[in-house]
């Protein structure tokens, strides 16, 4: 650390990285725990965190949109930043419309339009606000198919921004007759309009729909799922055939869902949704496809991290809420074929909590032993799969995704860290990292395991190797200077441009 720095930037530097964690993996919703970490105690815990940042570090509040942050933290950080625009200078207000327009050109469609509901909602109608919104609209590929699938959205956002639909030929106008003057033309040349309008009383034109919109229009006309299904398919996002693979087998009509394309977190807790019997079953097309999803996640990072040792919760915690089912064991085992990915060929060790040593069939189940698996997990022990295959000699990175509460015994696995580091690994041979897929909303942080451990909230694993380097920073090896350079990198290859030091 340089002894240059002062106790704030040192303060500071602590302060950004606790927003970054919260803003990580706090989405305003229940955690397993409801008495630490309620729906309504997440909520205050993040307005408190966002109001700190954005009045103590605007310039920081508005980097972090170029961090891996969650979309629902995103929008409010925009939102903060739209509302409180007078409290910028006009420096700051142009880096930070460029760090706005290139976190909207990301954020899902539907996401942007509940926010600029909410923009509406707070009466932020200056010009500047306007103009971000014209311009992401006018981005858009097919405003037409946004007018149909996102109606609601599209018409409030048109209206707040005055958006001109002058009578004519042409796109706009014919949506902003669909929108506003439903009904005055007798028919549309955009053919999803059309198809739109022929829906309430064709049932051939309903498979020409948006799925979600389509199903509405099946229902009023009595369709049959399976038949509505097998006519849907062809405009099936891949999401969508996923959510609806299990029912098309079920009726018989097969599954044309490519598991192999879909984002790893994802397709983790699509594979925990399966019962065990279908698991086993289709055990080489799950595995197949979660190892696919993990090396393309895994990018240019494959096979550099040398040997990988992991610890890994699935204690009964893990099993979520009711609002995010398994996600916290999802990504466990999303990150569990990432660090496959990621170790050197041959070079992983996976450990679970609960001893299972089958990944694909873990489940939500009693206590959090992880002192006692952080201990295999620092011995020399079997490379891969195989328990009697060749031996290593100890790992070069040992991750941790747990929720932090270790509770057999409770606080073995911080005094277990904290030994290892002080008298076996002084020198730090083996880098040790803890990832909290957990919101503690008590501490406005993630649950940490040991003061001398980094620790990262995450949410989808496909980030972690971005939170592994951001995870040094709380190492207390580096500084403030350090952080705030890592910042500027990330938004100068977000925007393409940087923001002004």
């Amino acid at each position: 650390m340089n002894t240059s720095e002062s106790l704030a930037d040192l303060v500071a530097a602590e302060d950004v990285l606790l927003f970054v964690n919260a803003a990580i993996t706090a989405t305003g919703q229940r955690e397993f725990r409801p008495g630490v970490s309620g729906a309504m105690d997440q909520q205050l815990s993040l307005d408190f965190l966002h109001t700190y940042v954005r009045v103590n570090y605007r310039r920081v509040y508005a980097a972090s949109l170029a961090l891996d942050i969650n979309d629902h933290n995103a929008a409010r950080i925009v939102l903060g930043l739209l509302e409180s625009a007078g409290e910028a200078s006009a420096e700051e207000r142009r880096a930070e419309g460029r760090l706005i327009a290139a976190r909207l050109a990301v954020l899902p469609p539907p996401r942007v339009y509940r926010l600029f509901g909410a923009v509406r909602r707070a009466g932020i109608n200056n010009r500047r606000t306007r103009a971000i919104m014209r311009d992401w609209l006018a981005a858009r590929p097919d405003l037409g198919h946004d007018a149909v699938k996102y109606r609601r959205g599209v018409k409030t956002a048109a209206r707040h921004v005055h958006l001109r639909c002058p009578p004519g030929a042409g796109p706009l106008p014919e949506v902003g007759a669909f929108l506003f003057r439903p009904g005055k033309l007798p028919r549309y040349a955009h053919p999803l309009l059309d198809a739109w309008r022929r829906a309430h009383y064709e049932q051939g034109a309903v498979a020409e729909l948006p799925f979600t919109v389509a199903e509405g229009f099946a229902a009023r006309h009595g369709m049959k799922r399976a038949v509505f299904l097998e006519r849907a398919a062809p405009r099936m996002t891949r999401l969508e055939r996923l959510r609806t693979q299990e029912q098309r087998v079920v009726e018989g009509l097969g599954t044309d869902a490519d598991l192999a394309v879909m984002p790893l977190t994802r397709l983790a807790l699509y594979v925990l949704a399966l019962p065990f019997e279908q698991r086993a079953a289709r055990r080489a097309e799950l595995t197949g496809a979660l190892r696919t999803a993990a090396r393309r996640a895994a990018g240019g990072h494959a096979g550099s991290w040398g040997r990988v040792h992991a610890v890994l919760d699935d204690s009964f915690s893990s099993s979520g809420s009711g609002q995010k089912r398994r996600r916290p064991l999802a990504v466990a085992l999303a990150c569990h074929y990432l660090l496959e990915a990621l170790a050197a060929p041959g070079a992983y060790r996976g450990l679970w909590t609960s001893g299972r040593g089958d990944a694909l069939l873990v489940r939500p189940w009693g206590p959090t032993p992880l002192g006692m698996r952080i201990l295999d997990a620092l011995e020399p022990g079997p490379v891969g799969s195989e328990p009697d295959g060749p031996r290593s000699s100890g790992p070069d990175r040992l991750v941790i995704v747990s929720d932090g509460w270790d509770n057999a015994p409770a606080g073995l696995a911080g005094e277990v860290l904290r030994v290892w580091r002080q008298r076996l690994d002084p020198g730090r041979r083996t880098a040790v990292v803890h990832l909290n897929p957990v919101y503690d909303a008590g501490g406005f942080d993630v649950r940490r395991l040991a003061a001398g451990v980094p620790t990262a909230g995450i949410r989808d694993a496909e980030d972690l190797p971005a939170l592994v380097e951001i995870a040094r920073f709380a190492e207390g090896r580096t500084g403030a200077a350090e952080l705030y350079a890592y910042l500027d990198r990330r938004v100068a290859r977000f925007t393409g441009e940087g923001m002004a030091p």
